[in-house]
């Protein structure tokens, strides 16, 4: 070595794990089977189940505790091996929806009458709930060697849950790959409403792959607080709890709002005997402390059985739980509370934020922002059953069920449904087709002010049923209803100028719903005959 010169330290060259290049890399998935099978990463599979709503809010008191603890039971379930992740998406309809008008034209001469009558459809169905669709999913996921020993239990574990769903009178079913990747496809283009375009043989056939089809346009996380996903702008937060008591009116709440957004819990269940010693562990030490304190107290010469009151606390909600774990029906529940809100612009988006804020601080909690995890808080809000947030928080099986997601049931039937109005707590339209109900009857009520004279007519106006063969009081049906302005829609359209004795017969209708209005029982159809026969 050369005089004057020292050696220097060879640094050594530290490898740092590369991040994802691509938005298809940021997608945390390896692989989607036909099936609806979903390889997270190398040992981790998940299934996504959809269910529908149940009628919670308007249900009475003891409903609502049987509705409860049943729920409570569903969350028993799950164990120590099987974590899951609950989803509500709050997302604008598509043209996709799930809302459709079927009245096809004929060859006649009322298609004028048809073509109002679904320009009324079109327009109540884009109006209700400014077009909010709320949809609600339940992803589970076990580790397994490989998917020939995943599938069979994933099955298992699917016919359970949709058991346990139906003893709750929930309809639910398994989402396929296809529609898992459509699901995908709605959460990674927030406000997009570009259709859905994949079929499994496009695979083979462009050299994509199933990613290639879902991924947006591209992912910008160089911001602390918001990220962009394309042109649209979001926010990843988490839920903190402080209060000591929730109200099931929380979540419902959070899912009324008229904006776009992902709320996700993750629950991961704790072996019942582990959650027993960590509560014995740490009542021990809280009573440590408690001789510390005597032992100053003592020390400075005042009482001993003076504590600090958050010891104090700590102490009761503690006993409180250990009792819960072992003598009731409880088990712990590592809860994740994630909340992602996307809209166009950024005032929009801190607008949304406030208002989100703004609930939850109603129930004591916060809305805090996941700075700097932003990509990892978006990721993990996808229904894949992936969490990449490590913020928990300690809750009873009766604390997580407290998140009740149900509010009222939807009517929505397929088919030639006839539109009855919307429905008053989700705003959404109602359409029925009464001939597959169990009762297709239905009941009209007079409005005051009128003749107290039964009206018999207008109920029996579209009845059909192959032995009528002539049409009975059209003219006293004008009469009586032409000027009304609290009949439904669907009567208004056909009386208000409309119906002749000869057109009647061939009432479009009368194809359309066949059984309209049979509204009364034998002793009212009685009534009625008197009445007419005065």
């Amino acid at each position: 070595m050369p005089k004057g010169k020292t050696a220097q330290p060879q640094k050594k060259s530290k490898l740092r794990k590369r991040g994802p290049q691509t938005a298809q890399q940021t997608i945390p998935y390896r692989e989607m089977h036909r099936d609806g099978i979903c390889r997270i990463s190398e040992d981790y599979y998940t299934k996504t189940i959809e269910y529908e709503d149940i009628n919670y809010a308007v249900a009475s008191t003891e409903d609502q505790g049987i509705i409860f603890d049943g729920y409570c039971g569903f969350l028993n379930y799950f164990d120590a091996t099987l974590p899951y992740q609950l989803s509500f998406i709050n997302h604008r309809s598509r043209p996709e929806s799930r809302y459709s008008v079927n009245i096809p034209p004929q060859d006649d001469q009322y298609n004028s009458v048809r073509d109002e009558y679904t320009g009324m459809l079109k327009g109540q169905i884009a109006k209700s709930n400014n077009g909010i669709v709320r949809s609600k999913y339940i992803t589970f996921g076990i580790h397994a060697a490989g998917i020939q020993t995943a599938r069979p239990r994933l099955e298992r574990v699917e016919a359970n849950i949709l058991s346990n769903y139906g003893k709750l009178g929930v309809q639910a079913r398994p989402l396929s790959g296809k529609e898992r990747l459509a699901l995908l496809h709605s959460q990674l283009r927030p406000g997009s409403r570009e259709p859905f375009r994949f079929s499994w043989d496009m695979i083979p056939r462009t050299g994509m792959g199933t990613k290639d089809f879902i991924a947006p346009d591209s992912f910008d996380f160089r911001q602390a607080r918001l990220f962009r996903v394309g042109t649209t702008w979001g926010a990843a937060s988490y839920m903190q709890i402080m209060a000591s008591e929730l109200s099931d009116k929380l979540l419902a709440e959070l899912l009324e709002l008229d904006m776009e957004m992902t709320i996700t819990m993750h629950i991961q269940t704790v072996d019942q005997s582990k959650a027993i010693k960590q509560i014995k562990a740490k009542i021990s030490d809280i009573d440590k402390m408690k001789v510390e304190e005597q032992k100053k107290a003592v020390r400075a010469g005042y009482d001993m059985d003076i504590l600090p009151p958050d010891l104090v606390t700590y102490s009761k909600d503690a006993a409180a739980m250990l009792a819960d774990l072992q003598s009731r029906n409880e088990r712990l529940f590592l809860l994740t509370f994630l909340v992602v809100n996307t809209a166009n612009t950024r005032q929009q988006l801190e607008n949304d934020l406030f208002t989100v804020a703004g609930i939850m601080q109603t129930y004591n909690c916060f809305l805090r922002r996941l700075d700097f995890q932003q990509e990892q808080g978006y990721m993990s809000s996808l229904a894949l059953g992936y969490n990449g947030i490590e913020i928990h928080r300690g809750m009873t099986t009766s604390s997580t069920a407290i998140f009740v997601p149900f509010m009222t049931r939807e009517l929505r039937m397929g088919g030639e449904a006839v539109y009855y109005g919307q429905n008053a707590l989700s705003h959404n339209v109602i359409m029925a087709d009464r001939k597959k109900l169990k009762a297709p009857n239905g009941l009209y009520h007079k409005g005051t002010g009128n003749p107290r004279k039964t009206q018999a007519r207008a109920p029996i106006a579209a009845q059909t049923d192959g032995r009528r063969k002539r049409w009975t009081g059209t003219e006293n049906l004008k009469k009586d209803f032409g000027n009304s302005s609290d009949l439904p829609p669907v009567f208004l359209l056909f009386v208000r100028g409309r119906f002749r004795t000869t057109q009647a017969p061939e009432c479009p209708f009368r194809k359309q719903e066949r059984s309209f209005a049979t509204f009364y029982t034998n002793r009212l159809q009685n009534s009625m005959r008197k009445g007419a026969a005065a």
